[in-house]
């Protein structure tokens, strides 16, 4: 299997997609990407779209990443470039917690993984969005890298199987 350089990450939003990328990023001594700073910029107004696709096309193009995300609409552009997909598919609930443990953490602060000033803040319709996520996205996120050909493919299930991944490499 050819070494990480080009790696993604994708899961439900509080699954870790962060902390894995830069524990990752340390560990492989490659440049982290948030696809969140590509989009966001204070207040929480997106870029726009030609923008954010400029911007990702530049960072795709590099030798070697990590990046960030889910934004699926963009999914396919990183995968063609892309050699390892790690796919964080932790039970709802887990993401659940990780989304209310990140805002009753962070409530009004900013991330650093964010784009511009965009304080952490209690969403219902966020939190609506976790919770429906692996049933709007499981099977198809299992269906596109099942498709995938050349790549490594990780798919983790728990914390647990992060830790193992992580301390295996």
């Amino acid at each position: 299997m050819t070494e990480m350089k080009r790696v993604l990450i994708i899961g439900c939003c509080g699954c870790g997609k962060t902390t894995l990328s830069r524990q990752l990023s340390q560990r492989l001594q490659l440049p982290l990407i948030h696809l969140d700073q590509l989009n966001w910029r204070d207040n929480w107004q997106p870029v726009p779209r030609e923008t954010f696709d400029a911007l990702l096309t530049a960072e795709v193009n590099k030798p070697a990443w990590i990046i960030d995300g889910n934004y699926n609409r963009t999914l396919p552009l990183r995968l063609q470039y892309c050699d390892t997909v790690i796919y964080m598919d932790y039970p709802r609930i887990l993401c659940l917690w990780g989304v209310l443990k990140r805002v009753v953490t962070s409530y009004g602060k900013s991330r650093s993984d964010m784009g511009g000033n965009c304080p952490e803040r209690f969403d219902c319709e966020f939190l609506s969005f976790v919770w429906n996520f692996n049933k709007a996205n499981r099977q198809r996120y299992h269906q596109l890298l099942t498709q995938e050909t050349g790549k490594r493919v990780i798919i983790l299930h728990s914390r647990r199987e992060t830790r193992r991944f992580l301390s295996g490499l």
